[in-house]
């Protein structure tokens, strides 16, 4: 199944979460999309609830359904807390990353800036969005692509880089100083019930 491109909106209507981060997608209709979407009342089952919760985080981080599984079979092989370990393994995401660093506006505008060789990993061009990076690793925008007009937009509205990252926004040059605690990840998403899904 390839990776979904239609409308981001309708998707954020219908779970009920802002994809893009900025929250405008729920603030005129905060409803599921359709023709009955404003009346619905519609009581979930638990399935359905887990379903949901591994759709929203899915969705959030923009990835295909075999990407999602197989980044949640490689955490639950680490120690630790398998949701907290699935959640900082899709974190670690180059895309994500260079979205928190507040060089791309959304997570897809993140992942075409890495498609498009615009971005380094500790100097050397990474054009794979799913790249893991590791703590300690640099990532900067390549020289010639500096004066890229939708990423000095992304600069002007973004005012927050979290404190896992450190970011120079003279050299647009961030590090991944170390990996994210939980509670610094998104308070929306309930990750039990995507383990939960995964075990039945």
């Amino acid at each position: 199944m390839a990776r979904y491109t239609g409308p981001s909106w309708k998707v954020s209507r219908r779970l009920g979460i802002s994809l893009s981060g900025t929250g405008k997608e729920l603030e005129k209709r905060p409803y599921a999309p359709g023709q009955h979407g404003p009346n619905q009342r519609k009581k979930l089952t638990e399935y359905g609830l887990q379903l949901q919760e591994k759709q929203k985080l899915r969705f959030m981080y923009g990835l295909n359904e075999r990407q999602f599984h197989n980044t949640f079979v490689k955490a639950g092989k680490m120690k630790g807390v398998h949701g907290e370990n699935f959640m900082i393994l899709l974190e670690s995401r180059l895309d994500n990353l260079v979205y928190r660093l507040g060089l791309a506006r959304t997570r897809r505008q993140a992942r075409q800036l890495v498609n498009h060789g615009h971005i380094l990993v500790d100097g050397r061009r990474v054009d794979i969005p799913s790249y893991s990076v590791k703590p300690g690793q640099v990532i900067s925008v390549r020289e010639k692509s500096k004066n890229l007009a939708i990423i000095k937009e992304a600069l002007e509205v973004n005012n927050f880089v979290p404190d896992f990252l450190t970011f120079d926004a003279e050299k647009l040059e961030g590090t991944y100083t170390r990996y994210p605690e939980r509670s610094e990840l998104p308070a929306e998403i309930n990750e039990s019930l995507i383990v939960e899904y995964y075990s039945r």
